[in-house]
């Protein structure tokens, strides 16, 4: 498996629209921060398979699945599901090298815990892989990373059942 990096460092500013942070030549802000860019990730997971077009588009995808998915569907009080989206798409580019704006937004990622309130069934866990798969599958990135980003999935899928199938059953 391919070490993943874990980059200090600012979020990245917008590519487009309006500037909202003046630089000076050397590509500092004006009040001395580093400015990141796309091209700052290159030496790491994320950067090797995209950056954030990449990862933006596995997450909406994603999320496609889980607003077509009944059961997925109903563990969701918003209506909308963009803020859950972008919550999902922080986590997932700062897990893999990229911006640490998640951390930044919300603090530390407590996956378990904030899954806790939700009866996490395999049932549950197999639709959520098939929407992850979906997502996946709509980029092109090599094997090799594929073959990566695949195995965290299913792992993190599998970490988060909390709930048997059948009801009368209990967790091992």
């Amino acid at each position: 498996m391919l070490p993943v990096p874990v980059r200090q460092s600012r979020p990245l500013q917008p590519t487009s629209g309006p500037a909202t942070t003046a630089l000076d030549p050397a590509g500092t802000a004006a009040d001395g921060a580093e400015v990141t860019t796309e091209a700052d990730y290159s030496d790491t997971f994320y950067g090797q398979v995209g950056g954030h077009e990449t990862f933006k588009k596995i997450i909406h995808v994603f999320y496609q699945g889980i607003a077509a998915d009944p059961v997925l569907r109903a563990m969701y009080a918003e209506e909308d599901l963009g803020p859950a989206e972008h919550r999902m798409l922080m986590f997932i580019e700062q897990y893999w090298g990229g911006p640490r704006t998640y951390l930044e937004e919300r603090g530390h990622p407590r996956l378990r815990m904030r899954h806790v309130p939700f009866a996490i069934t395999p049932e549950a866990r197999d639709r959520w892989l098939a929407a992850m798969r979906a997502g996946l599958d709509a980029v092109e990135i090599s094997p090799l990373h594929e073959a990566t980003l695949w195995d965290y999935l299913e792992r993190a899928a599998a970490s988060l059942v909390n709930a048997p199938s059948d009801p009368s059953q209990t967790l091992r």
